[in-house]
């Protein structure tokens, strides 16, 4: 199936909101007990005030109030992982631009991409081979700031695989931070914990806020 774990993640939530809210009785009773224990107990001729015992009953409403908000929260969080799945299945069979160096070849032609921080006076892109020797250099001059994409035709290196490349990029003589992006597709989704992952056909499980672009 595309998408796993939903059934065993949604029992996972009752049964974490059922423990909670035993948790809250049992914290409101034990609460009331002692509330109780110290008003039997108190010193005849220094009872405690009004304002005292509301100011106890305050404090207990207010942790009550907070941990009702926590399991809220809680539940909120858990739909909206499982929302992300239903929409995850519908990425499966399609291609998705995530971190990575591996250069997508299709006819002889090979594609890849890199994001820049910030804008840079040259960027050059050199192609390896699988024992990363270079096949390749292309040099791209100036980028602006943000994601690109290049092609990259392999000619007489048709036949190579497992053909990656790495990104430089420089502002002057400032060496500039430049992230490799490849295009993967998507085979599978399954919900890990509390976040969405996505199985690739190369680059395995990627977390869902990995994704750069949707092709």
């Amino acid at each position: 199936m595309p998408v796993t774990n939903v059934q065993s993640t949604y029992a996972a939530l009752n049964e974490k909101s059922s423990v909670v809210t035993a948790n809250e009785a049992g914290s409101a009773d034990r609460f009331l007990k002692l509330l109780v224990a110290q008003m039997q107990n108190q010193d005849p001729l220094a009872p405690m005030d009004n304002a005292q015992v509301t100011s106890q009953m305050a404090q207990i409403n207010t942790v009550t109030g907070i941990e009702k908000l926590n399991t809220t929260v809680q539940g909120l969080q858990g739909n909206f992982v499982q929302m992300q799945a239903l929409q995850g299945a519908a990425l499966v069979g399609r291609d998705v631009v995530v971190p990575g160096n591996k250069m997508d070849m299709d006819n002889g032609v090979g594609v890849g991409g890199f994001e820049l921080n910030s804008a840079a006076d040259n960027v050059r892109v050199e192609v390896l081979g699988p024992g990363g020797h270079v096949l390749d250099t292309l040099d791209l001059g100036a980028q602006t700031a943000g994601m690109h994409s290049f092609d990259w035709t392999a000619g007489a290196n048709a036949a190579a695989t497992g053909v990656t490349f790495r990104v430089s990029a420089t502002s002057g003589s400032v060496k500039l931070e430049a992230t490799a992006l490849m295009r993967d597709r998507v085979e599978a989704v399954n919900t890990s914990g509390d976040t969405l992952q996505l199985e690739l056909q190369k680059a395995g499980n990627v977390a869902y806020s990995q994704v750069k672009a949707f092709n």
